[in-house]
């Protein structure tokens, strides 16, 4: 038997040894911490520059190390030059920004597809007059190839002229026409579009949609009102699909151009059965995000036709969430609003989906756990929603689904309502063309979520400029660090995917975009002839500008 003076001398010495070991492993843990040697060499180091990372705990710094499809380190020169081997990219800034790629939160992918034969109007709210248009048409009639649709923009002149459908018919009667306001909340179609829908006269209107018909009967107009669009849509859209993907392809291109990596692509344009295919096919170079928005008959909701679709079609193409119509807009008038259209002391607009319907979408939110987006443009839907909201979920739990409202349409938001905004972790997306008169810096301030969804803007710049520089009331302008920060931190939130992009910070994927000028200083005006010069997707250079010099020869360099 061991005496205890004896077992007490050797457990001392085993501590001792054990203490020994463990210095000796942090001390060489400090030497390989600080040394070029132990540490980890990166593909790409992008160094001289002026990065703004999109992360508070480090907003600005010098240089970034990349590896692989992921950033290993974000810092200083000094520090971030020992991980070059003889292997490294080495890409010198010469003093430009670098920004985290943006993510176009709100997107119809195809919509601006070359298919049929088409003309082509600037943009505004009346549009192009009957004559202009009926002229357009018949010019293309007489081109186009037997069958092929016939596709052009119009504003509120033609939309609410219920003499369309007849005059379309009378210039292009075996030619299916479709018209669309450039907003997207209306269409016009003639006979023969019709009949390739398999719309009858006496059909009924689809849930959350209608068709306008001829005072006292049946006959529909040709106006096609909410989720009344989407079979023009799947049809048109996908007539032709090869050009349908050329026209993806060519729209990524843009994209990168500006600086995008992600485009959350809100999918009514494409038929959810053609969809798997068309971005197989396509394989485009960003990110994208696709989010179903189902159809509806006068059965209900089309829920079914996205259950086949492949929810990774390709390598960078993912799918989740889904979307609904709750409104239309004030400018075709059909947004639900609190008080009465100022032309129309009678009319409020209306809530395109009845309220049982609405208060399931939102027990499935709860329950399923995908995520919710709304388009809401009226004040009274949103009060309306924010009540059923707290009916059917306490704020925590709300909070976990991440329930985004696309647009901002908080013109007329009271405080109890921008409350429960906050006490739900509610998303406010805001599209800068559309909501100049919104809220903005005094949600934020608030403690709101508040993200960037552009809906078909290609232009980041622009967007940050209005956002900054363009509300109409000055005081609601935030900065252009928080609209970057919106635009792409907040956005991967918005996406449950902050803990992977959106920053750039160690650990983070490498997606970021090396811009033409400091959009961080350079006057307002000025903002929106900004391009992307180099352009990075998970670690992969997928566009470089024209002329660009990647700077490869590694000139002396100082700490800053």
């Amino acid at each position: 038997m061991i005496r205890q003076d004896v077992a007490f001398v050797l457990c001392k010495r085993y501590s001792q040894s054990v203490l020994l070991i463990m210095k000796i492993f942090i001390l060489l843990l400090f030497v390989c911490y600080g040394s070029s040697a132990c540490a980890q060499s990166a593909d790409i180091i992008l160094f001289n520059g002026k990065i703004f990372t999109s992360d508070s705990r480090q907003p600005y710094a010098r240089a970034l190390a990349i590896k692989g499809n992921r950033i290993i380190a974000v810092g200083t020169d000094q520090r971030i030059l020992k991980l070059i081997s003889s292997k490294t990219q080495k890409i010198d800034l010469a003093g430009r920004t670098v920004v985290p790629g943006f993510n176009d939160a709100h997107e119809h992918l195809g919509v601006f597809a070359p298919v049929g034969q088409s003309f082509t109007s600037d943009f505004s709210v009346e549009g192009p007059g009957k004559t202009a248009v009926l002229d357009s048409v018949s010019k293309l009639y007489k081109i186009a190839r037997p069958g092929q649709w016939i596709i052009g923009p119009i504003g509120l002149a033609i939309l609410q002229d219920t003499g369309m459908r007849k005059a379309l018919d009378s210039i292009a009667p075996d030619h299916p026409v479709y018209l669309q306001v450039m907003w997207g909340h209306g269409a016009i179609v003639n006979s023969k579009a019709l009949a390739i829908l398999n719309i009858p006269d006496t059909a009924a209107d689809p849930l959350g949609g209608w068709y306008a018909r001829s005072p006292g009967s049946h006959r529909i107009t040709g106006a096609l009102f909410e989720y009344a669009q989407w079979p023009v849509w799947h049809a048109a859209w996908t007539s032709e699909p090869g050009n349908l993907v050329n026209a993806l392809r060519s729209y990524a291109l843009l994209q990168l151009q500006t600086g995008i990596t992600t485009a959350q692509d809100m999918s009514c344009c494409i038929e959810p059965s053609a969809l798997s295919r068309i971005f197989s096919e396509a394989n485009l170079p960003l990110r994208v995000r696709i989010i179903p928005m189902p159809g509806a008959t006068a059965n209900g909701r089309s829920l079914s036709e996205w259950k086949k679709v492949d929810p990774h079609p390709s390598r960078l193409t993912y799918l989740s969430g889904v979307k609904y119509l709750l409104d239309g807009t004030p400018l075709e008038e059909n947004a639900m609003m609190k008080k009465p259209y100022h032309d129309s002391p009678a009319w409020y607009g209306r809530l395109d989906i009845p309220v049982d319907t609405l208060k399931q979408i939102l027990r499935e939110a709860l329950a399923s756990g995908t995520q919710l987006m709304i388009h809401i443009a009226g004040d009274s839907t949103l009060a309306l929603v924010l009540s059923l909201m707290k009916q059917l979920g306490d704020g925590e739990t709300w909070k976990s689904r991440r329930v985004r409202i696309e647009h901002n349409a908080t013109a007329n938001i009271t405080p109890s309502e921008a409350n429960d905004l906050r006490a739900m972790g509610v998303l406010i997306m805001h599209t800068p063309k559309y909501n100049r008169s919104s809220h903005l810096r005094s949600l934020i301030d608030r403690g709101i979520i508040v993200g960037i969804s552009p809906d078909g803007t290609l232009n980041p710049f622009q967007d940050i400029m209005f956002t900054s520089n363009g509300q109409d009331n000055p005081r609601e302008n935030i900065s252009r660090e928080q609209a970057v920060i919106a635009f792409t931190r907040t956005n991967a939130y918005a996406e449950f995917r902050e803990k992977e992009k959106g920053t750039l910070a160690k650990g983070m994927l490498a997606d970021l975009a090396v811009l033409s000028q400091d959009i961080f200083t350079i006057p307002f005006e000025q903002l929106p002839a900004t391009k992307s010069v180099l352009t990075i997707i998970d670690g992969n250079i997928v566009y470089k500008a024209p002329g660009y010099d990647l700077g490869n020869d590694l000139p002396g360099t100082t700490d800053r």
